[in-house]
């Protein structure tokens, strides 16, 4: 198994975690926390592998995947009372997902020999697209669509890998210094509440 390939199990595995934590967090049932704890872990990769052209999708082509997103899940339910501090939890392993998913888009798309603003725009689709499935099928507005900063964690790690890759880095050092950059911004953001600022219009009487 390639380092590469050690991310995406990495990856699916958090946001399986993520998406269960998620499922257990709303009181869902056995067979909700499975659906959601699935969609989570391959909703972004799904969406980018149709975009590029890539199918069957790959969770379609690698069903070790599945077995790997059953097997997290369970483990999530069976340990959720050791999972102190649900939200922290919750938290954690969405900030893993996303920084370990959007480099994975990334290099796919550097593979299929796309543009880096694509490439760019591929990693934060993969790292954040599973994340909207999730609440919106939890009935919650997605977290990248609030003031939270996390699509644009996401891309400032894509240009970093972007930059770093066009420097001729190690490879491996770029896969770690990418996923590191974003998790950083995002516990940085939260601790110190940090946030984009918010439009809206004033109420108009009828």
């Amino acid at each position: 198994m390639t380092f590469f390939d050690s991310l995406d199990v990495l990856g699916t595995a958090a946001f399986a975690i993520s998406g269960a934590l998620s499922a257990m967090n709303r009181k869902l049932d056995l067979f909700g926390i499975f659906i959601i704890a699935f969609v989570t872990a391959i909703g972004g990769g799904t969406i980018r592998d149709t975009l590029i052209g890539n199918t069957p999708v790959s969770w379609m082509q690698n069903t070790s995947n599945l077995y790997l997103i059953g097997g997290v899940t369970v483990l999530a339910i069976v340990f959720r009372n050791k999972l102190d501090y649900l939200k922290k939890s919750l938290f954690l392993f969405d900030t893993i997902g996303l920084g370990v998913f959007t480099i994975i888009g990334v290099e796919i798309g550097i593979q299929t020999g796309l543009e880096p603003i694509i490439c760019v725009a591929l990693g934060a689709m993969t790292g954040c697209f599973g994340g909207v499935v999730r609440d919106i099928l939890c009935n919650e507005i997605p977290v990248i669509f609030r003031k939270e900063i996390y699509a644009t964690a996401s891309i400032a790690g894509g240009i970093c890998f972007i930059s770093l890759h066009n420097a001729k880095i190690d490879q491996n050092a770029v896969y770690v210094s990418t996923a590191l950059l974003i998790i950083i911004i995002r516990l940085l953001v939260v601790k110190y509440k940090v946030s984009l600022p918010l439009f809206h219009t004033r109420n108009l009487k009828t």
